[in-house]
């Protein structure tokens, strides 16, 4: 006897089975696209300190083919990857004082691209004014190396952001690689009920039990950032997250393990991070890992587990067996798995993508009307990004026990998000003692 058919009107297989192109404006970053060229208009990492060591080494950034070095006079160099002469590597090319040669014929080149030398040539050859090997200005920052790649024009001041100068905090450098478009690994940073699911409900607890939790979730745009504050009732407390991303690729996150147990206020970063296009369909995450005692108070970060593909974050790179990948699986694999470019046109997305679809908008309209950010206030740019957990703030009180309603939760993550924003224009210690001593306020 033949089994008997299945329904086939029920399956949307077929019909399917053709895919519509990716979105290009956002998610393709090669030289002249208008994403690609927003970005060469800052300043973004390229790799770590700790990778330039001995010998040149091999990059990509932003589809452009790239080699950094060291000299030893400890002066860093990014120039194009292949020799201006005849198109060898440089990455083959012997690191000297001033510059790098290439192993070919030797041709010399400074930091800045220009020929020193070409031995195989005449002395006074016209090719030691005439060529000049692509190549771009870099700094070392605490571990990073930021290199701009735009017009020598519109070169910006290098970011100053104040979480980059906390004098309690140290920055610990990483790199991640990713197998897939920048945007879709960006893009996760405005999407905090994944948390809820994939760190929490769907394998075992990453981080800690309450964030598990189901948020009331608020996002907002200001300036040159897109926010979300998660406000979460987690018994006596009120746990609100403050997270942002700023035009084009910068992004912060606020502590990792917080469990809303006790109070605290305008407690800061958890990790600093941009996230930069290798090309179309491969990225980086450069950033630091902040450790401070309070940060660390659990004892469960490990700086020795951060570097170059290593965090100490459960499921943040790609190097670990395929079945533990199913069995508990982490954002490297929710991100890259999503395909090497992720089409838009195909989503189906609900109230819980408010912050995805909003970030896109942002982007969009920052390629067209650059955003403006905060101003500088001592030579810091002020952010955001914060656990605060306050006991029993209002409407709640000391001695009734009650469940807070959405509205009310989302009452409180605003008065957090004023009483922070409303600071932006004060010094750094006068802003960060006025912000606690107001949200200490709202505790009762």
């Amino acid at each position: 006897m033949n089994p008997a058919l299945p329904d086939a009107q029920r399956f949307m297989g077929h019909a399917k089975r053709i895919k519509p192109a990716e979105e290009p404006l956002l998610t393709h970053t090669q030289a002249d696209s208008p994403m690609g060229e927003a970005m060469r208009l800052h300043w973004q990492p390229v790799c770590l300190s700790s990778q330039l060591k001995d010998l040149p080494i091999a990059l990509r950034i932003l589809g452009e083919d790239l080699v950094a070095f060291r000299d030893p006079q400890d002066r860093i160099g990014l120039l194009h990857k292949h020799c201006s002469h005849r198109g060898a590597s440089l990455e083959f090319g012997r690191i000297t004082d001033n510059g790098i040669r290439c192993c070919y014929h030797g041709w010399h080149f400074g930091h800045d691209g220009s020929l020193l030398d070409a031995p195989a040539e005449p002395v006074n050859s016209p090719l030691l004014k005439q060529v000049k090997q692509g190549a771009y200005p870099v700094i070392e920052f605490k571990g990073l190396v930021f290199a701009y790649m735009g017009p020598p024009t519109q070169m910006p001041p290098f970011p100053s952001f104040d979480s980059m100068h906390f004098d309690d905090v140290d920055l610990v450098p990483y790199a991640l690689s990713h197998d897939c478009n920048w945007l879709q690994v960006h893009e996760n940073l405005m999407d905090p009920l994944h948390a809820v699911f994939l760190h929490s409900r769907m394998g075992e607890v990453q981080l800690t039990q309450a964030w598990g939790e189901m948020p009331a979730v608020e996002w907002f745009e200001q300036g040159d950032r897109v926010c979300y504050l998660t406000s979460r009732q987690i018994g006596d407390h009120v746990w609100v997250r403050f997270n942002e991303v700023a035009f084009p690729n910068f992004g912060q996150v606020a502590g990792f393990w917080e469990d809303g147990s006790t109070a605290k206020y305008f407690e800061r970063v958890g990790a600093t991070r941009w996230t930069v296009p290798i090309d179309n369909t491969h990225c980086w995450i450069f950033g630091w890992r902040h450790f401070s005692p309070s940060l660390e108070a659990k004892g469960i970060g490990n700086a020795r587990q951060v570097g170059l593909n290593q965090l100490d974050i459960y499921g943040q790179t790609g190097e670990r067996g395929y079945e533990e990948m199913q069995r508990n699986t982490g954002d490297w694999e929710a991100e890259v798995s999503q395909g090497p470019i992720a089409i838009h046109a195909l989503e189906n997305k609900g109230s819980s993508d408010r912050g995805v679809a909003m970030l896109r908008r942002h982007l969009a309209q920052g390629i067209a009307n650059p955003h403006q950010p905060p101003s500088c206030v001592e030579g810091q740019t002020p952010t955001w990004t914060c656990n605060v957990v306050l006991h029993r703030p209002h409407p709640m009180r000391q001695d009734v026990e009650m469940t807070l309603s959405v509205p009310e939760l989302l009452a409180i993550g605003r008065s957090v998000q004023s009483i922070i924003l409303a600071a932006d224009g004060l010094a750094p210690n006068a802003r960060h003692a006025r912000i606690v001593a107001q949200l200490q306020s709202l505790s009762v």
